[in-house]
């Protein structure tokens, strides 16, 4: 083996450069940097890193190769009460690993001591990080760059979406060489999606309670190596490394001119609370890489045990560093921040902290897609609309108020039209537009459409929770008939009811978001925390699904596309020929009218495709304005005449006709 030379503080994390690897590693009270190699037996061979410069500690190890496994073993005081866990037995994984080797198993070896050091060794379990050759062929692989006002993100997971489609191949299912198979590109073309956005694919761990369940992490919220492409959903076909398969995904993606977005977790890691695993950053510097409290112990901001702290520069620098890796080495279009608002925490959120400027500044990210969860369970960490520029926020907003109006009742004409008009009242401040708002009707996080409209509860016992977890404010309503076995006059009623969301959503100023599945009736049986559920409970059903579903929400895509009001990306104002909000007789809508609770609404887009609206109970007639007017597809033929000057609304109906010209 090679001797250690000095090396260089920079690039972050393990570096080919062809001869030799560079190793870097951030902490700043550790007092010693055990460089830990491992042989294909497992051997291991420790070398103090020589240097450290502004608290990165490096060193050069010449002739190494690629496939090369290592770790880290970090010295430094052990003292709990001032945020100190350092224990050199527990071998720890590089933070910014390229890939890793493993699993995080539930064992007391990984168990580095709640207030007490645990002093015996996880070498011959830990997982270990490994140095990868970033080299591949991009050719002339150019990212799309769809316009925000173009925009249609479409929320999938890589197993999810792919597990069960019967025109993959057995031995790609469930993996990202299917996320590129023709039958995926073409469905996701077909339907009109610009935009994949993907649950995440960062190296993750199954908490160990759910493996003492029999279950697994499925979602993927639970990361311990940012930068490690998640191995579970690697083929192996051909191959390629989970880091290749997943770039040429990419790769033949973008050829179709599909943006891919991925779901990252800067906001905490799979070392949990206090009594959590010991993998990574609490053992190699936990005062500096989590929010603590003045005794030691983690704020958890999170609801997961603990908090990064991006108060620290180097935390900062960190984190910007991972996604300049996603963007220029897989080449992905963008990120949408889970618990967002723990990244501006200095511990208040901030609109101007340093991560958000730093990023702003930043000539690389700041030209890619931003998406933010706006919320976290921090104090003051409602932060829906607070976001800079150029980030975009998930809108619950929305969400919550279609499903109301659609559904149960109780929002006013002007709360719709608030909604569907960008949620100015949230959005419309600084230089944010109206592509700022992700308008959404169900993500992964809650009922999916279908199980919205036929379930009044939660159904998650399986999680092994006792039906304690999800939300319990879905705002449903299951047209009468519990579940998903009804007469035929259930079924047609909620087929409207999902007719009205996906027209509202699809047609709303705004970024529309559609949760994978929705568009040919995926259900979860009423499990709405599905989490640790990677089964068919939460695997796509290509073989049923609803053919006249799936057309009607892609029809409206397509027809969303024509529709210059909404893509133009500018704010609607009064007499601009974008919008005008319309009475049942195709008069404007009078004060009072504005916010009665009988939902009877017309709206006139850019003057020639108008969306008539019948929330209530019964069937209703609403008055065309004047002019010839024709039900467009998917509308056409159903329970409209066509011409038409009257539209005989069905309850919980909707529709949109285009002015003939």
């Amino acid at each position: 083996m090679s001797h250690l030379r000095t090396g260089n503080p920079a690039p972050p994390g393990a570096t080919w450069d062809g001869n030799g690897v560079n190793f870097t590693l951030f902490s700043q009270h550790a007092q010693r940097v055990e460089l830990c190699l491992f042989d294909e037996k497992g051997q291991e061979v420790r070398y103090d890193l020589p240097s450290r410069t502004n608290n990165i500690w490096y060193g050069y190890v010449p002739d190494l190769q690629p496939g090369q496994r290592y770790g880290y073993r970090v010295h430094g005081p052990w003292a709990p009460e001032q945020g100190h866990r350092f224990n050199p037995a527990k071998l720890l994984v590089d933070p910014c690993a390229r890939a890793v080797e493993g699993k995080v198993v539930d064992s007391p070896l990984f168990n580095g001591g709640e207030w007490q050091r645990d002093e015996q060794d996880n070498a011959a379990i830990a997982p270990k990080s490994v140095v990868v050759a970033e080299a591949f062929n991009w050719g002339d692989d150019a990212a799309p760059r769809v316009p925000w006002g173009n925009t249609v993100i479409y929320e999938a997971h890589v197993r999810g979406l792919t597990q069960r489609h019967p025109e993959i191949p057995e031995t790609q299912r469930g993996t990202y060489a299917a996320l590129g198979h023709p039958a995926i590109v073409s469905y996701l073309k077909q339907l009109g999606i610009t935009t994949l956005e993907l649950q995440p694919v960062a190296q993750f761990a199954d908490e160990p309670r759910l493996q003492q369940l029999g279950l697994r992490n499925y979602w993927g919220y639970n990361p311990y190596a940012l930068w490690s492409v998640e191995p579970r959903y690697a083929s192996g076909v051909g191959g390629l490394s989970p880091l290749q398969e997943f770039q040429q995904a990419v790769k033949t993606l973008h050829a179709a001119g599909i943006e891919v977005v991925l779901d990252i977790v800067l906001n905490h890691t799979a070392e949990l609370e206090e009594i959590g695993p010991t993998l990574s950053m609490r053992g190699i510097d936990n005062a500096s890489y989590y929010w603590l409290t003045d005794d030691g112990h983690y704020h958890n901001w999170t609801g997961c045990g603990n908090t990064l702290n991006f108060s620290h520069p180097q935390v900062v620098n960190w984190a910007l560093d991972c996604l300049r890796y996603w963007v220029t080495v897989c080449h992905v279009d963008g990120f949408r921040f889970d618990l967002a608002p723990v990244l501006g925490r200095t511990p208040d959120f901030r609109a101007d902290a340093p991560f958000f400027t730093a990023l702003k500044a930043c000539p690389i990210l700041s030209q890619v897609k931003l998406i933010a969860e706006p919320w976290d369970i921090g104090p003051n960490g409602y932060q829906v609309g607070s976001f800079p520029s150029p980030f975009a926020d998930w809108n619950d907003r929305f969400r919550d108020d279609m499903r109301r109006y659609w559904l149960l009742g109780g929002v006013t004409n002007a709360d719709f039209a608030r909604r569907f008009a960008a949620s100015s009242d949230a959005f419309q401040h600084s230089d944010r537009l109206p592509s700022a708002t992700v308008n959404l009707i169900a993500a992964h996080d809650g009922f999916t459409l279908r199980d919205l409209l036929s379930f009044t509860r939660k159904r998650n016992e399986a999680n092994g929770e006792d039906n304690r977890d999800g939300h319990n404010g879905n705002f449903s309503h299951n047209h009468g008939s519990e579940g998903l076995t009804v007469s035929l006059n259930v079924l047609e009623r909620r087929r409207r009811s999902a007719h009205a969301l996906l027209t509202s959503l699809l047609l709303a100023q705004g970024t529309p978001m559609l949760l994978a599945g929705d568009e040919h009736g995926h259900t979860q049986h009423g499990n709405n925390n599905a989490y640790c559920q990677d089964n068919e409970l939460t695997w796509l059903d290509w073989e049923n699904q609803d053919e006249g579903l799936y057309a009607f929400t892609a029809a409206l895509i397509h027809l969303r596309q024509q529709i210059p009001a909404l893509t133009q990306d500018r704010w609607w104002r009064e007499g601009d020929g974008n919008v005008q909000w319309l009475n049942s007789q195709g008069e404007p809508l009078d004060e009072q009218q504005w916010e009665q609770d009988e939902h009877k609404l017309q709206i006139l887009l850019s003057g020639r495709w108008l969306i008539t609206i019948n929330a209530t109970q019964d069937v209703s007639e609403l008055s065309l304005p004047d002019g010839e007017w024709r039900a467009v597809p998917p509308f056409a033929g159903e329970d409209n005449p066509v011409p038409s000057t009257v539209w005989h609304g069905p309850a919980h109906g909707a529709c949109v006709f285009q002015k003939q010209v």
